[in-house]
């Protein structure tokens, strides 16, 4: 099985998962098609004073699927409502090259991290545990080159800010 990119109409990427879910379920497509990923991170907005956890996709009007992408299921895919088309060159679906697929589920990132005894990686998703911003969560947008401090994006007053921090003022989510 490959993995594929499907465009959708904005905000309907969820309906398309359940649509596909559905239709395939008790037909012979069920046994073509693996993961079917919408990509998401928590971010944390704060409004009247209070912190509100939210997930945001992170790519929309895109849902990534694993299939063995048979003619049948192409035309079941895009045939539902709100589906545009397959990303890929004119009419043939383009699948997603292994290094793409390994960064979007974060096996080749995590290993190499590891390898460098930091357990971070750009994306994840940490809460600053000292300093002037305890307690607000972010994401790691870069890691320094000396590897002890990296930058998060946290959300200060509505808005994404990037804030620069030691390694040991942070922790997993």
């Amino acid at each position: 099985m490959k993995w594929y990119v499907v465009h959708t109409y904005a905000s309907h990427e969820f309906k398309i998962k359940e649509a596909i879910e559905k239709g395939i379920k008790g037909t012979t497509l069920e046994d073509k098609i693996g993961q079917i990923l919408i990509p998401t991170q928590k971010t944390f907005h704060i409004r009247d004073g209070k912190k509100i956890e939210r997930e945001k996709k992170l790519f929309n009007s895109y849902v990534i699927l694993e299939a063995e992408l048979t003619p049948e299921l192409y035309s079941f895919v895009v045939g539902l409502p709100s589906v545009t088309h397959f990303l890929g060159t004119g009419k043939k679906a383009q699948p997603l090259s292994e290094v793409e697929v390994n960064r979007l589920l974060g096996i080749d990132d995590r290993d190499k991290a590891t390898s460098q005894n930091v357990d971070y990686i750009p994306g994840d998703m940490v809460k600053i545990t000292s300093g002037p911003f305890s307690d607000f969560e972010g994401v790691i947008e870069k890691l320094h080159d000396d590897r002890e401090k990296l930058t998060v994006k946290v959300t200060v007053f509505g808005r994404v800010t990037p804030v620069e921090v030691r390694i040991d003022q942070i922790e997993l989510m």
